[in-house]
């Protein structure tokens, strides 16, 4: 979607795959009008290209729905797990959510389709609700790593309750929806000029070509406002998480270098205990704070090339033959790989956390689909 903005302004063609024919139109004045008019082949890719596209995204769209309801359901029916930071994954599974139901189907479709294949309602949804989302689980992310930095670097200090996790919950909801409130306004669906599809290369069966994309008052505007969202959405807070989670580092060396001292050698020490004050930091803990680091660093890893290509985009003055790579290829593989991301964290969350583990255990017990998934892997 992201580069078909740049269709309605510019006239991109697909090099290779698009068909530029001139035609004549006589006027009352007997002078004759050249227009130069592009075909496209209706679908982008070919059979084999287009399946692979398919088995990738439904493979992801598959492990992201399975595995976030699942953490959902675990959270929600376990009073023990609702503590501050499982509100927080909890969070970070509905957002996952909204990425796999609103953001995959229609972000697969229209990187197989040439053109904008669905209503401007659409267009506003799926864009306004995929920057919803996404910038739900950053904020998510910042907010977990402050309240892991506040029980570590500060622990003396009082720890966030339930209440103070909700109310930071619905903060984070209205700062995605105010900041993308500027996307929803701005994105539309327009017919892009003398650009058409042709139907398995049937030139009788011809269609308008359209795009979806942000239609503010001046190019620049939109330049800027890709610059404010990759600032706030992406650098900025993960500029934050990598210092919290910096300071959490350092504060556990220091602990295990304290723990080594000859003194306390002979020293019993119990999980929770106190040394000179300061509490102990517990290996469950510790491990915990690993799963949390990993969430953020595959999140940072994930979508840092969508966001490349994005300012790419707008900043670097690609041509069309340039773009026209970007379309068909690059673009589809980046969105793949951040969308990944809402996948994978239920799998690290049952890694390294055995109360998720267990959860997950005793949601497949009392469902029996998932009971016979595990009477399958046991067979295997």
């Amino acid at each position: 979607m992201e580069v078909l903005d740049n269709m309605g302004e510019g006239g991109m063609e697909l090099e290779g795959s698009a068909i530029t024919a001139a035609v004549t139109n006589n006027s009352l004045d007997s002078a004759a009008n050249i227009t130069n008019v592009t075909f496209f082949p209706y679908y982008q890719h070919s059979l084999y290209v287009a399946a692979s596209y398919i088995l990738a995204y439904f493979f992801i769209f598959l492990l992201c729905m399975v595995g976030n309801t699942l953490v959902c359901l675990i959270v929600l029916e376990n009073r023990r797990m609702r503590t501050v930071t499982n509100l927080f994954i909890l969070n970070l599974a509905i957002s996952d959510l909204l990425v796999g139901i609103f953001c995959i189907p229609t972000t697969l479709v229209d990187n197989l389709i040439t053109g904008w294949p669905f209503s401007s309602i659409v267009c506003k949804m799926s864009g306004f609700l995929q920057g919803v989302s996404v910038s739900a689980s950053v904020f998510t992310l910042v907010a977990i790593a402050v309240e892991r930095f506040r029980c570590i670097v500060f622990p003396l200090q009082p720890k966030l309750n339930v209440l103070v996790a909700k109310a930071a919950i619905v903060l984070i909801w209205v700062l995605a929806v105010v900041i993308m409130c500027p996307a929803a306004m701005a994105l539309t669906v327009d017919k892009v000029p003398f650009h058409y599809m042709v139907y398995n290369d049937d030139f009788n069966q011809t269609f308008p070509l359209y795009t979806c994309y942000e239609n503010f008052a001046s190019p620049q505007m939109r330049k800027v406002y890709t610059a404010v969202l990759f600032a706030h959405i992406y650098l900025v807070p993960l500029t934050i998480i990598t210092l919290m989670y910096g300071s959490i580092g350092v504060k556990l060396c220091s602990s295990v270098v304290a723990n080594r001292e000859p003194q306390l050698a002979n020293a019993t020490v119990q999980v929770g205990g106190r040394r000179g004050g300061q509490p102990m930091i517990s290996q469950k803990k510790i491990k915990v704070i690993k799963m949390l680091i990993l969430v953020a660093l595959l999140f940072m890893l994930s979508w840092l090339p969508l966001w490349t290509l994005m300012m790419m985009t707008d900043y670097a003055g690609l041509d069309r033959h340039q773009l026209d790579l970007l379309t068909s290829y690059i673009f589809p593989f980046a969105h793949w790989l951040a969308f990944s991301n809402s996948s994978v964290n239920p799998i690290i969350y049952g890694y390294y956390n055995e109360n998720f583990q267990r959860g997950f255990q005793a949601v497949c017990k009392s469902r029996p689909f998932c009971c016979l998934i595990q009477k399958r892997q046991s067979i295997i």
